[in-house]
This record gives structure tokens, C-alpha cells and sequence, in this order.
């Protein structure tokens, strides 16, 4: 790495909490040099400058590092398994289930576990908790309002049910927000809960290096109760479940094992 990009780094980190070094360099730096051009910087000196005394421009900043993408159902088949299969196994220990959306974006991914659960559980206590490093997108996800571009994949009778639509826009119901508390949170540096049943982190860590990889599914296998599972991204495969005390249970799907 440049000097400048080191110090840039380290900068950042002091600011707002987010270490650069454990996401791939080449990916995340093309990233951010293409955002620091486009806003007519020609040095991370003068950038982070900018960013630092720019609310408008940092938000931006931290809006482009945390990627956030994301969609109603997303990868639906995947949702089917945690409907059919994942959940029902849950709940043949437990009467309530804790699930925790690791890097929920704009909340797409916690409501809809909700919408899941309340549409085929619904006698099951749940609670969702959703975090997210950036605060923004928590504060657009809290809202629960969508485009109808992130609700392509959801069934349209689950539109119609939990949604109020409103100028082209869909608000969802307050009886589904009622589940989610949302919270900042870094994956890198804060506590993580414990005795979870479910946490869902998807398409995130494909950003990391592999020794943060490493080091976050260690951490997930410790907020696990024993039999709890973990769903992560289609690119998200864990080649030696082993090694953090998983079994697989289907693609993307892996169980906490009993010591």
C-alpha cells in the first residue's frame, strides 16, 4: 500500500470506527479512488479532508463502503430451505427464536425474515435484530420504505398483505416493524450477541480479507446457541465448516455442532 492510502487508512479507522485493512485492497481501494475522482479529488489527502468537514460527502463515502445492495427475498429458493426446512428444525428445541441480521443494509433482509416468520410461524415469538456499521442506511431502514424494484421477488399476496403502497412507494406495516430493533454495529470491533438461534450475513464478507473472514465466523460460531445456524451469500461458501464448529445443513446453510 502507498503511504498516502496508509495514512488514509488510518484516518478513516479514527473517525468513524472502520478499519480498510481488513477488506481486500485491490477491490475496495479501485472503490474508493473511483468515488474520490468522480467528486474531483485527486489525492486521499485532499479527500479525507473533504469527507472530514462534509456531512453530505461522507455519508456518501460511508454509503459506497458498506455496498449496500439488497432486496426483498433475495435469492428466493434460499428462502424457501430457512421456510421449509431451517426454521421448523429451530423450533423443535425452542418456543421463541433470537435471529440477528448481520449487516441488514436498508433493511430489506430483517423485514423479511419477519415477513417469513409472521406469514408461516405465526404463533412463534420471534425478535429480530438488525445491525449495520453505517448508520444512514439503519436510519432509512427504520423508515421500512421501498421501491418496488426491492420487492420484485417478494409473492405479490405478501405485498398486498404487509404494505401500504403511496405514490409509488411501499411503507411497510408497523405490525412487522414491531419485531426489528435496529443498531449500529461492526463486524470488525463490537461485541457480538449470544445465544442466537438464527443470524443471517449475506453477500458482506466476499469484502474481507481472509483472516477477517476467518475471524468473523469464529465470532458468529460463538453468538450461536448450540443446534442455531448460520445463512450467509451465494458467494459465501465455507470450504471447512469444521473449523468453527459448523456442519453444513444446505447450501449457504450451516449449523452450530454440539462440543
Amino acid at each position: 500500500m502507498s503511504e498516502e492510502y496508509l495514512d488514509f487508512i488510518a484516518k478513516v479507522r479514527e473517525k468513524s470506527g472502520i478499519d480498510l485493512s481488513s477488506y481486500k485492497e485491490a477491490q475496495m481501494k479501485r472503490r474508493l479512488t473511483s468515488l474520490r475522482d468522480k467528486r474531483g479529488f485527486t489525492s486521499f489527502r485532499d479527500y479525507f479532508l473533504a469527507i472530514n468537514r462534509d456531512k453530505l460527502l461522507f455519508e456518501e463515502f460511508m454509503d459506497r463502503l458498506t455496498i449496500n445492495v439488497s432486496g426483498f427475498y433475495r435469492n428466493s429458493k434460499r428462502w424457501e430451505v430457512l421456510k421449509d426446512e431451517v426454521i421448523p428444525h429451530l423450533l423443535r428445541s425452542r418456543t421463541k427464536l433470537s435471529i440477528w441480521s448481520a449487516a441488514c443494509s436498508s433493511g430489506e433482509e430483517p423485514y423479511s425474515v419477519a415477513l417469513l416468520m409472521k406469514e408461516h410461524f405465526p404463533t412463534v415469538d420471534f425478535q429480530v435484530m438488525a445491525t449495520d456499521i453505517d448508520s444512514t442506511i439503519l436510519q432509512k431502514a427504520e423508515r421500512g420504505i421501498y421501491r418496488g424494484e426491492s420487492l420484485k421477488e417478494l409473492p405479490e399476496n405478501l405485498k398486498l398483505k404487509y404494505f401500504r403502497m403511496q405514490n409509488g412507494l411501499y411503507y411497510i406495516n408497523e405490525t412487522v416493524k414491531n419485531h426489528i430493533n435496529y443498531k449500529r454495529h461492526n463486524l470488525l470491533a463490537d461485541r457480538y450477541p449470544r445465544n442466537v438461534d438464527l443470524i443471517i450475513c449475506r453477500n458482506v464478507l466476499i469484502y474481507f480479507t481472509d483472516q477477517a473472514k476467518n475471524e468473523i465466523y469464529h465470532r458468529f460460531s460463538e453468538s450461536l446457541r448450540s443446534d442455531g445456524v448460520l445463512f450467509v451469500g451465494s458467494t459465501e461458501q465455507i470450504f471447512t465448516p469444521n473449523n468453527y464448529n459448523l456442519s453444513l445443513v444446505d447450501t449457504f446453510f450451516y449449523r452450530k455442532t454440539s462440543l
